[in-house]
């Protein structure tokens, strides 16, 4: 998930702080569930430009506690280590210069050790400051309910990050052993709801946390649309490379084609064809591919490609969440741990709207109406990143339940593939 949605829009009636901070305690060791799995060597490393490694996962979620909670609300606070500011800034222009992204695993120190002391720290620091807090106090809640959901944002990105790295790995290892089975099942036949156009209202009402990006709520007029009843799933996708599809550049925009020639793709991210059956990478280890599961990892070019073959069209954001309205947040979530897209089940016209893959959109990442970014170090994520990037709707196998709703928007560039996107196909009424 994008780790960029750092600042929340208009205030809203929020949780107590007795409340926040049990949140904030379950989401921390959270964290340090996900992480147990793995070893030092496996904490230490970068996939890729785009990943960073666990154990910067693990640092920067604590320095956001530091920066933002403990050392605005904590007089006298006495930081854990001052070059740890450095180290562990993500974007934040305003706390100073950071490590390059793209350098983050040459971090070799601080060790794994001295960040899970560097976390301990903090821990007792936060629970020494809300044992006095003020319940009323309202700057005190709002970061405290902002980070609880920045650390939700890293859990995402830590999981897929790990399997980036595990991915380029020779002995393709598993992040855990023994993955669930999943119930095989018969690929149904896609179909395609109507739904009513005209004036709808998008955005966050202002009813519980939501990230600024999300608001103000507006109003946008749609055109009568149809959207298919599921994900597409990789069956279907074995079709569209059957059919050449990674080898006809009139299903591609100029900028996809040109990366599908530069990089040589062929499939989507993690599949590799052993004989003549496709496998999959996934944090279960190696993996025979499920064609009635949804295809994820594929990047928004391919996603804009495969409908265009289909005949179809990627939704509109606003579609997405006008069709979303209503429908329960439920879904294969990182909760139900699977760890990986499943088959769409049988509940619902409308399925698969959270959990499994994040659905990529045609839309842009861009301002709604009357959006200003907020005053500040917290507010700089959001509004600087709304240019060259696509939204995304839904939620992912990884994502944790709290962090899902109708209104997220995540956003990605269209051509990185390393995060469980997918699609869903829409068409014209």
């Amino acid at each position: 998930m994008s780790a960029s949605a750092l600042s929340s829009p208009e205030p809203h009636a929020r949780p107590p702080l007795a409340s926040l901070v049990d949140d904030l305690f379950a989401v921390r060791r959270q964290t340090l569930a996900l992480a147990s799995h793995l070893g030092p060597e496996d904490q230490a490393v970068q996939a890729n430009e785009d990943a960073s490694p666990t154990k910067w996962h693990l640092a920067h979620t604590t320095w956001f506690f530091e920066t933002f909670v403990l050392q605005p609300f904590v007089p006298a606070y006495r930081i854990f280590d001052e070059r740890f500011n450095f180290c562990f800034n993500s974007y934040y222009d305003h706390q100073g210069p950071r490590q390059p992204r793209a350098l983050r695993g040459l971090l070799t120190r601080p060790t794994a050790p001295e960040v899970l002391a560097y976390r301990a720290y903090v821990d007792e620091q936060l629970h020494t400051l809300f044992a006095s807090a003020r319940s009323e106090d309202s700057d005190l809640l709002r970061t405290v309910e902002i980070g609880v959901n920045h650390e939700e944002q890293h859990q995402e990105l830590l999981l897929t990050d790990i399997l980036a790295l595990f991915a380029q790995n020779p002995l393709r290892p598993a992040y855990r052993e023994s993955a669930k089975p999943s119930v095989r099942q018969d690929l149904d036949d896609m179909v395609f709801l109507s739904f009513e156009g005209g004036l709808r209202f998008a955005g966050h009402e202002g009813h519980g946390f939501a990230f600024d990006n999300e608001s103000p709520q507006h109003q946008t007029f749609l055109r009568p649309f149809k959207l298919s009843n599921r994900l597409v799933a990789n069956g279907e996708w074995m079709e569209f490379m059957a059919d050449g599809g990674y080898l006809t550049p009139t299903l591609w925009l100029a900028d996809g084609w040109a990366k599908v020639t530069k990089e040589g793709w062929r499939a989507p991210l993690y599949w590799e064809q052993n004989q003549n059956h496709w496998e999959e990478m996934t944090l279960w280890g190696l993996q025979t591919i499920d064609p009635a599961a949804p295809v994820a990892h594929v990047s928004y070019y391919e996603a804009d490609a495969f409908a265009r073959w289909a005949g179809k069209r990627l939704p509109t954001e606003f579609e997405w969440e006008a069709a979303a309205e209503g429908v329960a947040v439920a879904g294969n979530m990182l909760e139900h741990d699977a760890l990986r897209p499943l088959p769409a089940g049988p509940r619902g016209a409308l399925r698969q709207m959270f959990g499994d893959a994040w659905q990529w959109t045609q839309s842009a990442y861009s301002p709604y109406p009357g959006y200003r970014p907020q005053p500040g170090a917290i507010g700089e994520y959001n509004g600087k990143f709304m240019c060259s990037q696509q939204v995304l709707r839904g939620s992912s196998c990884v994502t944790p339940k709290r962090h899902a709703r109708k209104t997220y928007r995540n956003f990605f560039y269209p051509h990185q593939r390393w995060q469980f996107s997918g699609l869903r196909l829409a068409d014209e009424a």
